[in-house]
């Protein structure tokens, strides 16, 4: 069974897929931990600072509530804590901001998560954006979308395809300098030979879901609660 690693496990062995064991998923789940538990703490502690008191319209929550699965009630307090992001109060948030959070700026999956969050490409997250990525990691948020946001960090030219220098840069990002580049490029190789079914040198997004044993205990890891 597919096994989810954790940032202090130790790296993945050479001869092992990084899809089968210490799955670098889990350092992307606890980005997602980290950061909703962290906006809880600060709501909760909080209550000075010049926050605009900004609040969305019925209408923009009506729309909201149409591309996403939050409730009225969810969508006003990711709206709040979006705002206590937002330290310039440019309505909008950028990689410093989110990297004045020290326990995201940890991570080493940060700025690739960054970069799906923003789907125009403008290097700064709207909130639209913001509630968009997050509604994947709602409890009603369906498994396959899960699965797709995993693809979506390894697919970083978002070609549809995880090609061996993808995946080779995705995991150098988790691995830092505990695997040197030689073991790296022999697990990346090592992946795709197993994975590429098809025989193109890629994997595809069909091939990817059939390398993920576990498809409920991934759906269970990459779940947040936003109604607490």
């Amino acid at each position: 069974h597919q096994r989810f690693g954790s940032l202090s496990s130790p790296p993945p062995s050479p001869s092992h897929s990084p899809f089968h064991s210490h799955h670098p998923h889990h350092q992307l789940l606890l980005l997602f931990h980290y950061h909703h538990h962290h906006l809880l703490l600060r709501e909760s502690v909080s209550k000075m600072g010049n926050v605009d008191s900004t609040q969305l319209s019925p209408e923009e929550i009506e729309n909201m509530k149409l591309l996403t699965n939050f409730s009225d009630l969810e969508l006003k307090r990711l709206h709040r804590r979006f705002k206590k992001l937002d330290a310039d109060g440019s309505g909008t948030l950028t990689i410093d901001e989110f990297m004045s959070i020290p326990e995201l700026a940890v991570n080493p999956l940060l700025e690739r998560v960054i970069q799906i969050f923003d789907e125009n490409k403008d290097n700064e997250i709207q909130f639209e954006e913001f509630i968009g990525a997050l509604a994947v990691f709602s409890d009603k948020g369906a498994a396959e979308e899960k699965l797709k946001f995993a693809f979506r960090v390894y697919d970083m030219d978002a070609d549809g395809y995880i090609s061996n220098g993808e995946l080779f840069q995705v995991l150098k990002m988790m691995a830092g300098s505990n695997l040197t580049d030689v073991q790296l490029q022999q697990i990346v190789d090592k992946t795709i030979l197993e994975g590429d079914t098809d025989k193109d040198g890629m994997i595809n997004y069909e091939e990817f879901k059939q390398m993920i044993t576990n498809i409920d205990d991934l759906q269970e890891k990459m779940t947040i609660s936003f109604s607490d």
